[in-house]
């Protein structure tokens, strides 16, 4: 099963039945080598930029996905995002969504 880093909508519980018909169960964890852009997507969605600086860190929860999941996660996204696979703070290995 898929891990998925989040840092924004994602998180929202009503996004969640939306995008994937229920609420995701998930914890915290801590993204480094990124941080959020200044510049949002549409003027108004976060997103994640990767920096490689140490002092860069991005706070989320990551979520366990079935692999049907992940695919709507795609196109919830949409073009304006890319899918990177990373390692958190955890030790986990998880999906992000990053600046296209």
């Amino acid at each position: 099963m898929p891990y998925l880093f989040t840092y924004g909508t994602l998180q929202d519980p009503y996004i969640q039945q939306g995008v994937f018909g229920r609420s995701l169960k998930g914890g915290p964890d801590v993204l480094n080598g990124f941080r959020i852009s200044p510049e949002k997507i549409m003027g108004r969605y976060l997103v994640a930029e990767e920096t490689n600086g140490a002092e860069d860190r991005i706070e989320g929860v990551v979520y366990e996905l079935e692999q049907n999941e992940l695919t709507k996660a795609d196109q919830y996204e949409g073009a304006a995002y890319k899918k990177k696979k990373v390692g958190l703070k955890s030790g986990k290995t998880a999906w992000v969504y990053i600046r296209a």
